[in-house]
């Protein structure tokens, strides 16, 4: 008895409710799904799916496997989908979302070597702060500052971590001196992004002491552009990731603050639809934008103000 298809027909049945749909959709006679999901049963010595002549249900055991098993034949897939389209040019549309600051600063610079590489797909960028749980239909890759995605069916890809920092620009600092502990910062002027977790408290940490700092702002804004456009032009002190102030940080225009104490890091992660097989495009996007990340050691630069 092949053992794929042993699990194809349990994962299906699990999925479609129904041994009959899942014989269906194998091209499988139902007496032979029967026999098949027996042997199954009887290869692990464990019973998967009660079935009565009205409804069925999974034990916990095959709960269990089917968990196990998804994921067997998730990657199963995709390695089948990469070998079947590694020597195909993926081509059509696809259409990535990030916020604007990663947009801007990160995925359009590399846009032209990528298109050279892979001159019959176009890239449509989706640039938005806010973003649900859930990937909007159309959407092929979201690319999300968050650890966790609400939504079983998505994957998700970690490409890097990023500090957060304080910083203002030299003239700030001339006129209005440099805040030397965390509760200094109640006598400066915040630029604050108000779409962050908490942006009004900022949650300070140095070894094992801790300490929660409200503060108030001179200007909020939900876009992080606009907080360091006037960082930089000297109105207040920004509170940003690295991977969008580093270059301001290392040209001088911005300048770290408070940098013995730690606040919270993001993780910026790939996420996308889980499907039994990959499309080309998202594949091909994903190892580009990770292998980008690698070759400019952008990952190192993110983590920390050396």
């Amino acid at each position: 008895m092949d053992r794929w298809t042993q699990i194809e027909l349990f994962v299906l049945t699990a999925e479609l409710g129904s041994l009959s749909k899942a014989a269906e959709q194998l091209d499988m006679s139902n007496a032979a799904a029967s026999r098949t999901l027996s042997a199954l049963e009887e290869r692990l010595g464990a019973r998967l799916i009660e079935r009565t002549t009205r409804r069925q249900w999974l034990t916990d055991a095959g709960v269990a496997y089917r968990r196990s098993c998804v994921a067997v034949l998730s990657e199963m897939a995709e390695a089948e989908a990469a070998a079947a389209e590694a020597t195909l040019s993926p081509r059509g549309v696809l259409r990535v979302t990030s916020s604007v600051s990663f947009a801007m600063l990160h995925i359009a610079p590399f846009l032209t070597e990528f298109s050279r590489k892979y001159p019959s797909l176009s890239v449509q960028v989706v640039a938005a702060n806010r973003y649900p749980d859930f990937i909007d239909a159309g959407i092929d890759i979201a690319i999300r500052t968050r650890e966790h995605e609400g939504d079983s069916g998505i994957t998700v890809r970690k490409l890097a971590e990023t500090a957060r920092i304080l910083a203002a620009a030299p003239a700030y600092l001339t006129e209005h001196g440099r805040p030397l502990k965390p509760e200094d910062l109640s006598q400066h002027r915040m630029l604050v992004y108000n779409l962050a977790v908490d942006p009004y408290i900022l949650h300070f940490k140095r070894d094992e002491e801790t300490r929660d700092i409200p503060i108030t702002s001179v200007l909020d804004s939900n876009e992080g552009q606009v907080i360091c456009a006037a960082g930089r032009a000297g109105l207040g002190i920004v509170v940003q990731p690295l991977y969008i102030i580093y270059d301001d940080i290392v040209a001088g225009r911005l300048v770290p603050i408070l940098t013995d104490w730690n606040l919270p890091r993001l993780t910026i992660n790939l996420a996308y639809q889980s499907r039994r097989y990959q499309p080309a495009k998202i594949r091909v996007f994903t190892e580009f934008l990770i292998e980008w990340t690698e070759r400019r050691q952008l990952a190192a630069k993110w983590s920390c103000i050396r």
